[in-house]
């Protein structure tokens, strides 16, 4: 720490210049309004829901049917006082001034116990994704290897957390949470996107999948694969237009190889489609439909091409 004091005396002008930017700048801070929804709160309620979606594989180990019910409803109560206070805070913060006088308390509890109600389809789902990614991926020991290690698991258990809070009606909470599986898995997934049954992300780090995208049932994605838009309407004053089908559609059984980029709202791939590595593809393509790049012309300096086709460098 400075020992030499006199330096702190310019302290309070810089805070003055700092306060001054709260007015100028008012769209990046948030002053005078009820309490935002905690980000902390949203990390610990995420914790807790992998608790109730995967029990006996996070912080409570020695799980059995015998006690299972106990330690589950009592996360469950947990959850709906959490759930509960936060989802109050997004909505209040959306709502209040168009609905000055609602109840956000008690709006907040309806959501949130019809998404604790929604959990075992969200478990049903998830337990499909984890078969996926066991037939899927030839390295894969076990299904408890997946759930314990893949990200794109992680990820895609996190979308549809979000996808059913998103579909209440709920602001903030629903992207808080796909961002927070963004920062630890590298997979950006919109809570928006609607994805099937059987769902794989296959080492999975930099998988954007847009908000209007729609995927059916047992799709597979490989690492750097890009759903996403292929322009932005504007309106008369140069505003863009929201609420638009914007990202393609996957049907079933499509597989989408590393680093292929698949843009546009009117483009639908087909059923069991397969796009390869690399491809840039705008355009619909029919079922059954191999996309691939042709082969690459290679050329080499200092390398010797033996009669076997192999290339050794020298």
């Amino acid at each position: 720490m400075a020992t030499d004091f006199r330096v702190k005396e310019g302290l309070s002008s810089i805070t003055e210049m700092l306060v001054e930017t709260y007015t100028e700048c008012s769209r990046i801070n948030h002053l005078g309004h009820e309490a935002l929804p905690s980000k902390d709160a949203v990390i610990d309620i995420l914790s807790e829901l992998f608790e109730v979606i995967y029990p006996g594989f996070g912080r409570r180990q020695g799980l059995h049917i015998g006690n299972v019910e106990y330690y589950v409803g009592s996360l469950v109560d947990s959850l709906h006082d959490k759930l509960t206070l936060q989802i109050a805070r997004a909505l209040r913060h959306d709502l209040c001034r168009e609905s000055p006088r609602t109840d956000f308390e008690a709006l907040a509890q309806k959501k949130g116990v019809e998404f604790l109600k929604r959990l075992p389809n969200i478990r049903n789902l998830l337990d499909a994704d984890v078969a996926a990614a066991f037939r899927g991926d030839p390295a894969a020991r076990s299904h408890h290897e997946i759930i314990f290690c893949y990200p794109g698991l992680e990820a895609i258990t996190v979308h549809r957390i979000a996808h059913e809070l998103l579909q209440l009606g709920v602001p903030y909470i629903p992207r808080m949470m796909t961002e927070v599986a963004h920062s630890k898995t590298g997979i950006d997934i919109h809570p928006g996107a609607t994805i099937g049954p059987s769902f794989f992300i296959d080492h999975g780090t930099g998988v954007v999948i847009g908000e209007t995208c729609q995927i059916g049932a047992g799709v597979k994605l490989y690492q750097g694969v890009t759903l996403g838009a292929l322009s932005f309407q504007k309106d008369a004053d140069g505003e863009l237009v929201r609420g638009t089908k914007r990202h393609p559609t996957l049907e079933d059984d499509v597989v989408v190889y590393a680093n292929a980029t698949i843009l546009g709202g009117n483009t639908t791939v087909g059923a069991r489609a397969i796009i390869g590595s690399n491809v840039w593809l705008t355009h619909s393509v029919a079922p059954d439909t191999v996309v691939v790049l042709e082969k690459p012309a290679l050329r080499l300096k200092g390398a010797a091409i033996p009669e076997s086709g192999l290339i050794y460098h020298i």
